[in-house]
């Protein structure tokens, strides 16, 4: 059977909340776990069929929580999970473009398969003090999360991807 692996982190609560979301709604259609990125091991991206990765963008660029998670599994699966589909969520301040460029170029080098355009959800903490305060995303904003979601595991659950 075909599993959804979704690898997030989260400091405040916007990222976990959009994970928690995609996985409800892929859940429905395929076999999901999902994993904070400091425990992700490469035994468990081998063992997955597809990836959705989840992630704030700080600084204009991939957490680095989420990075380091590259960092630590990238050599080791280096030419064993090509083709495999991906797709992202960021959960930005403003823009989120920066962190979306970083982590496709980094599936590039995996060469893995981008089978759904980025979701990028735009909190507007523009100040230190809501930069750094627990997020609530709205139900408006977590949509996307679980359409994307949605369309991973019926793409993997039918074969698609």
């Amino acid at each position: 059977m075909a599993e959804l692996l979704i690898i997030y982190h989260s400091r405040t609560g916007g990222s976990l909340q959009m994970a928690q979301a995609a996985h409800e709604a892929a859940g429905q259609e395929v076999s999901t776990r999902i994993l904070r990125a400091c425990d992700v091991e490469p035994e468990d991206l081998r063992a997955a069929s597809g990836y959705l990765f989840v992630a704030p963008e700080n600084l204009a660029a991939l957490s680095g929580e989420m990075k380091e998670m590259f960092d630590r599994c990238y050599y080791p699966l280096l030419g064993q999970i090509e083709g495999r589909p991906y797709a992202q969520m960021i959960c930005a301040g403003s823009d989120g473009q920066g962190a979306v460029r970083q982590l496709a170029r980094i599936a590039t080098g995996w060469r893995l398969r981008e089978v759904q355009p980025p979701v990028v959800i735009c909190t507007h903490a523009d100040s230190p003090k809501a930069i750094l305060a627990e997020k609530t995303l709205t139900a408006g904003q977590l949509t996307p999360c679980r359409a994307l979601g949605t369309a991973l595991g019926a793409g993997l659950a039918m074969g698609i991807f």
